[in-house]
């Protein structure tokens, strides 16, 4: 994956790194904890994140204020703060039609409100692992006290060599991770911000709550949790399917905050947002088993009557690049036409 990392200055002259990869429809992240635009690439943690989006979308990211490749030396680190950001990377994008929406963590309450501030320009909302209400905010005193206990190992421990302090936060995201991932999730926390940052942005989480924004969302949204993130309560995901208007929910069987690559959640998680932006068409049977998601996707449009110019548009490739995927999707179904894999495709149905 090749990227690019550009630079736009906020209203209030912070420099925000962000960068986009892939083409086809656009997807944009809000940003979230904790991110580095370079080191991400090479994660264990967030490369097969970034790897999904890029081969299905034009996904575009970037690291928030105070962290990564983004400003350090910053004030403002709050939600409103947060949103404007946001506004800002999608402009300096130039995305000049409607885009999918993702927001991971506290970056769903950014995403939640950019919506609800530009209905127009949002056409999918995708939340993971999302929360209306900080763990200061929590109406759960257990909630709050474990919020405020992390909030002080932080305080006390994110920059000494000890890496003791910083696992005790990021065991939390991926409980399921190996000793290699926590390690490397350990470092990037060392290595994104500064303690004081840290404090700052992790108050600023707490104190989250956009629960009278809920009712006022009017894209179509999709909620998606596991079932026992440590991070995140399940009843927090629930509570944002439930008060946005017609979303859908859907529950993913994990103890992760960040899904991992190797878990049948992670499978789940793509298939579902693939369906739901409209990614993947519906091919079905045994013969959908055999394909990847992408020859799942271009088999698809090819049994809807699109030809190779209009694939190549609406994936953003090149015309010779569908027909080189086809010619390899007919060898695998053993098949020597369109025709006749249109025929298979609508035997397994």
């Amino acid at each position: 994956m090749k990227q690019s990392i550009r630079y736009v200055a906020t209203s209030d002259q912070v420099n925000l790194a962000w960068t986009g990869i892939g083409r086809g429809m656009p997807l944009v992240k809000a940003a979230t904890w904790l991110t580095h635009l370079q080191y991400d690439l090479e994660s264990p943690i967030w490369a097969h994140w970034i790897r999904f989006f890029g081969e299905h979308f034009h996904y575009v990211r970037h690291d928030e204020r105070g962290c990564g490749m983004s400003g350090w030396k910053v004030e403002g680190l709050a939600l409103p703060q947060w949103v404007d950001d946001l506004e800002c990377v999608v402009e300096a994008a130039g995305i000049d039609r409607p885009f999918a929406l993702l927001g991971i963590s506290q970056g769903a309450a950014t995403a939640i409100m950019y919506a609800v501030r530009h209905p127009e320009r949002v056409s999918h909302l995708i939340l993971y692992g999302g929360y209306a209400v900080g763990g200061n905010k929590s109406d759960n005193p257990a909630r709050r006290e474990m919020y405020q206990a992390v909030m002080e190992v932080v305080r006390l421990g994110w920059g000494s060599d000890n890496p003791a302090f910083r696992q005790l936060f990021t065991s939390r995201f991926a409980p399921q991770g190996t000793q290699a991932q926590l390690d490397w999730f350990n470092e990037l926390c060392r290595r994104t911000t500064s303690v004081e940052n840290a404090s700052a942005l992790l108050a600023a989480r707490g104190d989250i709550d956009v629960r009278e924004y809920l009712p006022r969302v009017r894209t179509p949204t999709l909620v998606l949790h596991a079932s026992h993130d440590q991070v995140a309560p399940l009843s927090q995901g629930k509570l944002l399917a439930a008060r946005i208007p017609g979303a859908a929910f859907v529950e993913l069987d994990s103890h992760n905050h960040v899904l991992l690559e190797h878990e049948p959640a992670w499978q789940q998680f793509q298939q579902a947002v693939l369906e739901f932006t409209g990614q993947q068409a519906p091919v079905e049977g045994a013969i959908a088993d055999t394909l990847t998601a992408r020859e799942r996707l271009l088999l698809g449009l090819l049994c809807e009557g699109h030809n190779n110019a209009r694939i190549a548009w609406r994936l953003g490739i090149a015309e010779k690049t569908v027909r080189n995927h086809f010619s390899n999707l007919y060898r695998k179904l053993g098949v020597r036409s369109r025709a006749e894999a249109i025929v298979l495709a609508q035997r397994q149905r």
